[in-house]
């Protein structure tokens, strides 16, 4: 992982004896007290960081170098500012420094430093307290406009809100409740002021030319769009410039953390409920009547600049500072939208434009949810941009807040959706399985949204095929997602086409892997070694094949008909990293997928399942170790779904019994055939299903005892191991309950097994390797053999009635026996 060089300064800082640790933190320190540092502070520092940061434990430096290195959290060099608080991060505060946020913290703030005061906060207690210092450091500052530690101030704000958004709440312990509120509107205010009203000059100024070009020759040039054009409105985060003035810088700084602002904002109370609904209804009506009134709209904090060119309604004066800022927040992000559409010149302010338009639909969003009148105001925008955005899959990240937002308020604007599920369940995951940053934002939004879009999107629950690429790409990365999606996947409709999509997986991410080569590798490589999968997946004769499993949507068929012929073309993408990856994740979703379908799938349905574990435990894709465990899961899962539904057994007993008959599953499935011998064996009987007929008992009976015969008769096939130990024994069980639920089959299981007797006493047999096992095996057989010769025992032992297995006598209270126990165990202790 490290190179040899990194290695040996690892070591040697993890072996640094305390005395000379000492004396270095001496030098250090006079290093430090010097008048100019150079170099050799630098290279001291860098050391520090390495001795603290390759133990184990937490350190505490001497409080002469602790406050060496506060002190050079203000330095003007930048890299001694990043190497102090890199140090102090890795250290212990000094004792009673703990969480002591004071006023001196927050005039020299700077990115450094407030990364520091951040990690130091080791509780929300801690986190709270410095939610409430930070906005008590504004109050000294509201007459006089922005400072410049709130360019840091701010984004140490929005970290806490983002890490902790109770903590806003929370600091009303810190704070009186009521100065709390002074400052949450007073924070609220000044996110107005610096988003609306920041100035539309750049900073500095530009030469205007010519030889006279003194100070007094400049004039303020005007804050310019990503095209190059004149901004003719208020300042945004996509505005450019040569230079930023400081309330520009703020109004970056505050659209950075105003979603997060608005979200806990929420929970603290701010002025009347009453009062803040009809300024709202007042707000609503002034709208609806005209959106251009010319009246200043100026900002209760001094020094703002208003934009003329789009001035809003003085209506928006009486509200109160909540709904201020949530009016404001909305014309910036509606702004954002429209500045959005113009062509940037350079490929960083078009990724800028992304992560803006982002922002903004998110806070859209945000705030349609508290104001619901705001949601007829914002679909007109958020449908236009969706029209632009729709053909562009580059803009996925965008479409999915926007898809968040027809989700949320959708059906309140009575607008159709399907055009926008059709796209996200359709075009995302088919073409995008690849984006792996995608794929991550992709299902957190479904797992947050999953009970909605269970409820109001029919494409959802028809889209797993389509879902399952992004599995069948990124296993390791998402695996723990769709643990928590599958469920939500599994209905009465889809539960059969969904278990073959699930043992199919492996196949799915064989095929993506092609269609990705398919699209970089020439068609044909002269001189090269070519793969005949990608060769089969070019083929127009295979081409159905693979656009089954690359279907988009659930219906088309449950499974393919040319199973086998698929699995031997992909026979060479069996031990890829990517297949190998995904063939781990299968067993894990089927356990999900049956633990589910247990509860909602009625008896039809669970046959149907149980039908096709038999028929798919033979048409598997080959890769080591796989077969294994998908058999372990289907044994497992087939006893407890026989075990909640013992009429299963009679269902499907024609299918139970071809695959019982099957001599070579004896030698190829070991784990599901000795569970489906024993469910024969255990459920095949009258008390489990009426229509369990002697016929029926008879003829399971004749099918396991021709494959118990020809397997303890002759050798194994050439290539197989000898039949495992607990297959016969199963075998020679399940034959001695059948037996006693029909005494006309007891003197041929008897003569079986005093056969079997016979023959082990001649020596060892080709059928059994193992002594020990033969032994076992024998063994058993005797048992069965004496038993058999009470049937009437034998069937009480055997095959128990319901009464003697639940509920348990032994541990009834109600009956007499453990009455008598007590009474017993009274009289022989002494009291």
């Amino acid at each position: 992982m490290y190179s040899h060089g990194s290695e040996s300064l690892i070591n040697q800082a993890r072996e640094i004896q305390e005395p000379e640790l000492q004396r270095f933190h001496s030098r250090l320190v006079k290093l430090l007290q010097g008048k100019e540092l150079g170099h050799e502070a630098v290279d001291s520092l860098q050391r520090l960081h390495i001795i603290l940061s390759a133990t184990k434990y937490t350190r505490t430096l001497p409080p002469e170098l602790q406050g060496s290195l506060q002190s050079l959290l203000a330095s003007p060099a930048e890299q001694f500012q990043v190497l102090s608080s890199a140090v102090l991060r890795e250290t212990l505060p000094l004792s009673g420094q703990e969480g002591n946020y004071t006023q001196e913290n927050f005039i020299q703030l700077n990115n450094h430093a407030a990364a520091l005061v951040l990690s130091q906060a080791g509780s929300r207690a801690d986190l709270s307290s410095l939610c409430a210092q930070l906005l008590r450091s504004l109050e000294s500052r509201q007459s006089d406009g922005p400072a410049a530690s709130l360019t840091h101030t701010l984004p140490i704000l929005n970290t806490v809100l983002t890490h902790s958004p109770d903590c806003l709440t929370e600091a009303s312990f810190v704070l009186h409740s009521t100065r709390l509120a002074d400052h949450v509107t007073l924070m609220s205010k000044k996110l107005v002021d610096w988003l609306r009203y920041a100035s539309i000059t750049q900073g500095g100024g530009a030469p205007s030319g010519g030889f006279f070009t003194g100070t007094r020759s400049r004039q303020p040039v005007p804050i310019a769009e990503l095209d190059g054009t004149v901004s003719g409105d208020f300042f945004t985060v996509l505005c450019v410039g040569q230079s930023f003035t400081e309330d520009q810088w703020m109004n970056v700084y505050s659209f950075s953390m105003l979603r997060h602002w608005l979200i806990t904002y929420r929970s603290v109370s701010n002025g009347n409920t009453t009062a803040d609904t009809a300024n709202r209804l007042q707000l609503s009506l002034s709208l609806s009547l005209s959106h251009s009134f010319s009246n200043d709209d100026r900002s209760e904090v001094d020094g703002s600049v208003v934009s003329m060119v789009s001035a809003t309604s003085s209506s928006s004066r009486l509200l109160p500072p909540k709904e201020r800022l949530r009016e404001k927040a909305f014309q910036y992000c509606q702004r954002l939208i429209e500045q959005s559409d113009r062509k940037a010149h350079k490929k960083t302010d078009t990724d800028l434009q992304k992560a803006c338009l982002v922002e903004a639909v998110c806070i859209l969003d945000s705030v349609c949810g508290e104001d619901a009148a705001l949601v007829f105001r914002a679909f007109p925008c958020i449908k236009a941009l969706f029209g632009r955005l729709s053909s562009d899959l580059s803009f996925a990240r965008v479409l999915l807040p926007i898809a968040q937002f027809y989700l949320n308020h959708g059906e309140m604007a009575a607008v159709d959706c399907e055009s926008v599920w059709n796209l996200v369940f359709g075009r995302f995951p088919a073409e995008l399985f690849d984006h792996q940053f995608l794929a991550h934002e992709f299902l957190r939004f479904i797992r947050l949204n999953l009970e909605s879009l269970q409820l109001r999107v029919p494409q959802y629950s028809r889209s797993f095929p389509n879902l399952l690429k992004f599995l069948a790409w990124n296993s390791p990365a998402v695996v723990d997602d769709f643990v928590d999606l599958l469920p939500s996947l599994v209905t009465a409709g889809t539960a059969v086409e969904l278990l073959h999509t699930l043992l199919d997986l492996p196949c799915l991410s064989a095929t993506l892997v092609l269609q990705v080569r398919s699209t970089c590798l020439p068609i044909s490589e002269p001189g090269g070694r070519g793969l005949l999968s990608l060769d089969a997946f070019r083929s127009q004769s295979f081409r159905g094949l693979f656009l089954f499993l690359l279907r988009g949507e659930a219906g088309s068929g449950d499974t393919i008909d040319r199973l086998s012929t698929l699995h031997e073309m992909l026979t060479e993408t069996a031990d890829w990293p990517r297949v190998v990856q995904c063939a781990q994740t299968v067993p894990v979703l089927l356990h999900i997928f049956f633990n589910t379908v247990i509860a909602i799938a009625d008896q039809k349905l669970l046959a149907h399942l149980v039908q096709v574990m038999l028929e798919r435990s033979s048409l598997l894709l080959n890769i080591p170790k796989y077969n294994k465990e998908i058999h372990r899961v289907f044994s497992r899962h087939l006893l407890l779904l026989c075990k909640l539904h013992p009429s299963l057994v009679v269902d499907q007993s024609h299918e139970l019994l071809e695959f019982a008959g099957a001599t070579a599953n004896v030698y190829s499935k070991e784990e599901i055939y000795t569970h489906v011998v024993w469910v024969l064996g255990e459920y095949l009987s009258g008390s489990c299903d009426s229509r369990c007929s002697v016929m029926l008992i008879t003829s399971c009976f004749e099918t396991l005892e021709a494959v118990l015969f020809e397997i303890t008769s002759s050798a194994p096939p050439p290539g197989a191991d000898c039949p495992v130990p607990r297959v016969v024994t199963s075998l020679m069980s399940a034959l001695a309950k059948l037996a006693s639920r029909s005494h006309d089959l007891i003197p041929r299981v008897s003569l079986f097994l005093s056969k079997l007797r016979t023959v082990t006493r001649g020596g060892p047999v080709a059928w059994c390797s193992d002594e020990e096992d033969l032994v076992a095996i024998v063994t058993r057989g005797e048992e069965l053999w004496s038993l058999l010769k009470a049937p009437g025992v034998a069937q009480s032992v055997l095959t128990p009635p319901q009464p003697v297995t639940t509920p348990q006598w032994h541990g009834d209270t109600n009956v007499a026996m453990p009455l008598q126990l007590r009474a017993l165990t009274n009289l022989t202790h002494s009291q």
